[in-house]
């Protein structure tokens, strides 16, 4: 059955020969081979505002620039952000763009007066978390516990309702072989099709 999926390439770079670029091409182009409905947003080529206050947070309008980016979100059954690995984390404009678009309204609600938890507006929705790196991805996982993966996971798509989670680590890109890349590739390919 035909998934609604949303690609978000979260790479500041718009360089055409990025890996995570070509890593989420090949995901998009199998997907949609096999029947699924593919939105992209590359974040490499969107001009946005960095939220400076709870206020803008709370009740400033989604900027203009990114109106579609969050009605895809809302619209996408599965949504699948690649991006490489900084500092140990998400790059900054991947921040940016989650602060902007999973807002209150969105992503989900804030209780009313008398308490509670926030209502999941998001739920439904699966994720795949793509990640390039420079060390092995076993030690990310392992010593260092996924740490800036895992806040995404749980302080963000799983806080507005999005589960199953799922992760698909990349890791000592820069020396990697083609025939190394290829796999990955393939990999993505077999992913996309089966919208996973």
């Amino acid at each position: 059955m035909p998934r609604r999926i949303l690609i978000v390439l979260g790479h500041p770079d718009p360089s055409p020969d990025r890996l995570c670029r070509n890593l989420a091409r090949a995901y998009g182009e199998s997907a949609e081979l096999a029947g699924h409905i593919v939105r992209r947003v590359d974040l490499a080529a969107l001009d946005f505002p960095m939220l400076r206050t709870v206020q803008e947070f709370e009740h400033g309008a989604i900027p203009y620039s990114l109106k579609d980016a969050a009605e895809a979100i809302v619209w996408a059954e599965h949504i699948v952000f690649v991006f490489p690995l900084w500092l140990g984390t998400v790059p900054a404009l991947l921040k940016a763009f989650l602060e902007q678009v999973m807002r209150p309204g969105t992503a989900f609600t804030y209780p009313n007066k008398g308490g509670g938890l926030p209502r999941k507006l998001l739920r439904g929705r699966s994720a795949r978390v793509v990640v390039t790196m420079g060390m092995p991805a076993v030690l990310y996982r392992l010593w260092f516990l996924s740490h800036g993966i895992a806040g995404m996971r749980r302080s963000i798509l799983r806080f507005a309702g999005v589960s199953p989670v799922r992760e698909t680590l990349f890791g000592m890109v820069a020396d990697a072989t083609d025939t190394t890349r290829a796999k990955w590739f393939e990999q993505m390919r077999r992913l996309g099709e089966r919208a996973l």
